[in-house]
């Protein structure tokens, strides 16, 4: 599973082994300061992603980078069965839209990363 840790520089993401290839990424930082809106659900979306270059097991697992129709681009780590963490991101400083991560920690997390948004 994708390991996300919250600390004063931002949010780190490591993607342990074939998880790695599927997102062509080792590891991911988001710097507080790119992060611009955070939220939580309850687990799984199925909301249209985009097309993907990764993984998607249906109704279990999404894993990789998507783009929308729209332009919208997310990097996805979701899981069924873990709350979903959703942090809007400035693309120009992290080359995402929006990041979706799958997290037992994601009420934790968002809590740190609420009391320090800019809008």
């Amino acid at each position: 599973m994708t390991n996300v840790a919250c600390d004063r520089a931002g949010v780190h993401v490591q993607f342990p082994g074939w998880e790695a290839l599927m997102t062509g990424r080792r590891e991911f930082m988001i710097p507080r300061a790119a992060i611009r809106q955070v939220s939580i659900g309850p687990g799984w979306t199925s909301e249209i992603l985009g097309i993907r270059s990764g993984l998607v097991v249906s109704g279990y697992r999404k894993l990789g980078t998507f783009t929308h129709p729209s332009g919208m681009r997310r990097l996805v780590s979701m899981e069924r069965g873990h709350p979903l963490l959703r942090i809007a991101v400035d693309r120009a400083m992290v080359g995402f839209d929006e990041i979706l991560l799958s997290t037992r920690d994601a009420e934790t997390i968002a809590a740190t990363l609420r009391s320090e948004v800019r809008p």
